[in-house]
């Protein structure tokens, strides 16, 4: 009888530990908050893993504005279909709570609309705005309002932008805007629903509804002159957003540090992670100056396999090389700091982000 006892120990520890559930549970169950707060800053390095990180704090000399963060999480990027995402999936559930196929944004795998975060907060009269290095229309901030089966129908995207009733947005992309294939002018679609139309985080002078395109088509990198547009842009939207009575959600995009994994090229992937990492401190600011803001930081996936093969903290230089060009399925770091930033801690799927999100705006 020992004998069987001793046998049948192990195996009931090794049941214990497994699950017939493909996808991974939230590490520790959090209480439902007593209150709902009254900001959210959602930060998304497109592309950005561990290996993206390291790189970055060694050349910006040991620390970036992230990591003053205590409160980390890890979360699981696969789409319904694939191993390995897409941006558009994996934005769509974490604006959704749901997993979607590979290209699919703001719906579910059959092609049926699911309500985004944004749509849901605002029906509720709370201020909500998108900022991007990227186009407008490109996948990570296209999950957040629009509803399509394949995330390149940009100018079908554009026209769903319009009607989305977010207070403020800035990319790139005017193209898709005022020179489309079908002729119309959703510029003064724009204009005609009371937005301003700007070309310059520097031109947002009042506090209204405001499309702030900072490029025809695909905005510049930092080394083909920039600038700190996503920086200017982020503190313009929370500037804009914070005067909102009911709290504001806000989705910011380091875009392009998944083009510059894609691209193979390190020198262009530091820039871009330290030019998102300059908005993170925008929002840290804030912040802690408000009170009563949360800002997650997180990636949508990992790009290329970074790997770091030598690197010198005193000199703040590395030496990376790249498996793919392509995304890659490694899980991802969740950053969070402000109230309610317990619920971002443990290991948990790309939705939970979504309903974490949610409970904390009371939902």
């Amino acid at each position: 009888m020992k004998k069987l006892i001793l046998i049948l120990l192990p195996l009931l520890f090794i049941m214990a530990c497994s699950s017939s559930d493909d996808e991974l549970k939230p590490s520790t169950e959090k209480p439902k908050p007593e209150k709902k707060y009254k900001n959210i800053i959602l930060m998304i390095g497109d592309g950005m893993g561990l290996t993206q990180i390291t790189g970055a704090r060694t050349v910006n000399g040991g620390n970036l504005h992230m990591l003053n963060c205590k409160s980390i999480g890890i979360q699981s990027t696969h789409c319904a279909d694939k191993y390995v995402t897409d941006s558009g999936a994996s934005a769509t559930a974490m604006s959704s709570g749901k997993k979607t196929n590979y290209y699919y944004v703001g719906v579910d795998p059959d092609g049926n609309p699911m309500e985004t975060i944004i749509e849901t907060l605002v029906k509720d009269g709370l201020a909500t705005g998108l900022v991007t290095t990227s186009t407008i229309v490109h996948a990570t901030p296209a999950a957040f309002y629009a509803h399509q089966i394949d995330r390149f129908k940009y100018e079908d995207i554009a026209i769903e932008l319009v009607a989305s009733g977010i207070d403020f947005f800035a990319g790139g992309g005017q193209n898709y805007f005022d020179q489309r294939s079908d002729g119309i002018n959703l510029i003064d679609s724009l204009l005609a629903r009371g937005y301003q139309v700007l070309n310059s985080p520097d031109e947002v002078t009042e506090i209204k509804k405001t499309a702030l395109f900072i490029s025809p088509g695909s905005p510049a990198r930092i080394s083909e002159g920039r600038g700190p547009v996503l920086q200017k842009s982020t503190q313009k939207a929370i500037e804009n957003l914070s005067k909102s009575d009911k709290g504001f959600f806000l989705m910011v995009e380091g875009a392009q540090i998944d083009w510059a994994g894609e691209e193979n090229d390190p020198d262009y992937l530091m820039d871009e992670m330290l030019d998102f990492d300059a908005a993170v401190g925008v929002a840290l600011e804030f912040a802690e100056m408000d009170g009563s803001t949360l800002v997650i930081i997180t990636g949508d996936h990992e790009t290329a396999g970074f790997a770091l093969t030598n690197g010198n903290l005193a000199n703040q230089t590395i030496t990376g090389k790249f498996v793919t060009w392509l995304h890659t399925g490694a899980m991802v770091p969740v950053f969070a700091k402000g109230p309610g930033e317990e619920y971002f801690m443990g290991v948990y799927e790309n939705t939970e982000i979504y309903f974490k999100m949610m409970k904390y705006f009371g939902y």
